[in-house]
């Protein structure tokens, strides 16, 4: 079997000017980098601004494996197969983060015979943003530490700094360091790292709608308090400016293609078991001005990404997903219904539908909860039987909605079609107005507890000395009324990765609030969720490398 890297080179990229041009793009409104990738120009949506939105479609999916569902991989080929069936189509994804991409989980572009061209690239440094924003970032931590050391006009409490160092790699030997030692090193401070994916600026450039918008956020990050209790922004450090500098070339959405030359817009990528899981709003927004449907997708399970796309992302750009597609794979629900996780190939129709119970939850959320029209794509693996897939698409039957098998890795488009009429026909219906699951000046533990009973069929919330005396704060720093970004296990419904299939009426624990104010939302970190991931036994790493002629291999 041939592997993702080696399917990729089979096929030749068109010239990235002429997808340009399938989207009625022209040569002076494209930034090329290079001859299958470019930046585009935010010429381009103030041109055509006046017209009307496609139809925007959101790809979730159930409770994953570490393996992942397969939610990027039926992103591209649902796009591929609307094209096919003669539809004006856009695709709008996040970047990969290196983390992953050298840890366990693999790159983010999609797989076999529908993935996103140039994989290299787009797994590896691409245009830079990822670099861009982790420089963005670390400058802020320079000039907050800097202010500290020259004489600490701002009366900074040291013990009162959130603004953590960023790095575009798993390295849980960063979680927590001292900073400042040595011979004239600086002040010496407890500090630590986090991974890129999680930092507010990459939500901060996702949610921004335009260059002067990302400056306001910017100067709103709270980094630190004063020592009479004032909250310490970047715009008191006066660094907004130089850090918009910084991300200005990166701030312009990326155009590449599928391998049957659908239009992509890769931009943005955070974490949504951390941060808010889904590309930036200029992206995406754009994709709606230049195509009749624009397929997006929300990282891993729509207890995360789907959730925080309907709550923050949203309202924050005044659009709503016509239609959402729940991706499940027979494996998942094997491992959600009980089945030996180490040989999830193994024919077993009763754990399947056991774990019919976690797709069903997360098609109840959406809709009921979203009143969203729903579509489960199930992601077909070669190890899957006729009795399984029945397994699954009777119980949907059951709920309600249809189940479309979907063999996009292996065919293409043409393994997307059936999926892609079911949306066609999803998107025709008339959606209601997007309910919001919890108002935003609720109080903070009420709106938490509304994402934990509602959304996850959860029956309490507990929370830490630390994070009752941090929400407090929060209040008496006027930071109440925010959305609430919930960072938690992808495994579970729970904060408990073992605790598969759909538990009910489990207690959920809060162990620290972080107030993100420029990206306009509080995160509360729950569990054992690391804002630093780190490397697995067997990193794909390994297994990545060059040839003399300088081809790399070993991706995934």
């Amino acid at each position: 079997m041939p592997t993702d890297i080696e399917i990729a080179r089979q096929v030749s990229p068109l010239p990235i000017m002429k997808i340009a041009e399938s989207l009625g793009i022209s040569a002076d409104e494209l930034i090329p980098y290079g001859y299958t990738k470019a930046k585009i120009s935010a010429r381009v949506y103030e041109r055509l601004h006046e017209r009307p939105d496609g139809k925007l479609i959101l790809v979730t999916a159930i409770n994953p494996t570490p393996a992942g569902e397969g939610k990027t991989t039926t992103s591209v080929g649902l796009g591929d197969a609307l094209r096919r069936l003669g539809r004006s189509v856009c695709v709008a994804l996040r970047e990969p983060s290196l983390g992953p991409v050298f840890g366990s989980k693999g790159g983010a572009a999609g797989g076999g015979w529908a993935q996103v061209v140039p994989m290299e690239d787009l797994n590896l440094h691409f245009t830079g943003d990822m670099h861009a924003v982790s420089s963005a970032h670390n400058l802020l931590s320079a000039m907050l530490d800097n202010h500290i050391y020259q004489g600490n006009a701002l009366d900074i409490d040291p013990g009162t700094i959130t603004w953590r160092r960023v790095m575009d790699m798993n390295d849980r030997q960063l979680r927590s360091i001292q900073s400042g030692l040595g011979n004239k090193g600086g002040v010496p401070r407890a500090d630590g790292f986090d991974i890129t994916a999680a930092s507010e600026v990459m939500a901060v450039f996702c949610l921004a709608s335009d260059l002067m918008d990302l400056k306001r956020r910017l100067a709103r990050i709270l980094v630190a308090r004063s020592r009479d209790g004032r909250p310490i922004t970047a715009g008191d450090l006066h660094a907004a400016g130089a850090m918009t500098a910084l991300l200005r070339d990166a701030f312009a959405p990326n155009l590449v293609q599928t391998l049957e030359h659908t239009p992509v817009l890769v931009h943005g990528g955070p974490f949504a078991n951390i941060a808010h899981g889904c590309n930036s709003i200029v992206a995406t927004r754009l994709a709606l001005k230049l195509a009749d449907y624009v397929v997006t997708e929300a990282g891993f399970g729509a207890d995360l990404g789907a959730e925080k796309f309907m709550d923050i992302v949203c309202p924050a750009a005044d659009f709503a997903p016509s239609a959402v597609v729940i991706v499940a794979s027979i494996r998942a629900l094997k491992y959600h219904g009980g089945a030996d996780r180490d040989d999830l190939t193994r024919a077993d129709p009763d754990s399947v539908r056991r774990g019919v119970a976690n797709l069903e939850k997360h098609v109840e959320n959406m809709t009921g909860m979203f009143a969203r029209p729903v579509v489960v794509a199930i992601n077909r693996f070669a190890s899957d039987t006729e009795e399984e897939l029945e397994a699954v698409t009777s119980a949907c039957r059951a709920m309600g909605v249809r189940a479309e098998v979907c063999e996009v890795w292996g065919r293409g488009g043409a393994g997307g079609e059936a999926l892609a009429r079911e949306v066609l026909r999803l998107t025709g219906q008339t959606a209601p107005p997007l309910p919001r699951l919890y108002d935003p000046r609720q109080p903070i533990r009420e709106k938490i507890r509304r994402i934990v009973v509602d959304c996850y069929g959860g029956g309490d919330v507990t929370y830490t000395p630390e994070a009752l005396r941090t929400i407090d704060a929060i209040e008496a720093m006027g930071y109440a009324d925010l959305p609430v970004c919930m960072a938690k296990t992808q495994y579970s419904l729970s904060d408990r990765p073992k605790l598969v299939g759909r538990p009910r009426g489990f207690t959920l624990r809060v162990r620290d609030i972080r107030v993100s104010a420029g990206a306009g939302f509080l995160v509360a970190i729950t569990g054992t969720i690391m804002t630093m991931p780190g490397l697995p036994a067997q990193p794909a790493a390994n297994t990545i490398g060059m040839t003399p002629e300088g081809l790399i291999y070993g991706l995934f």
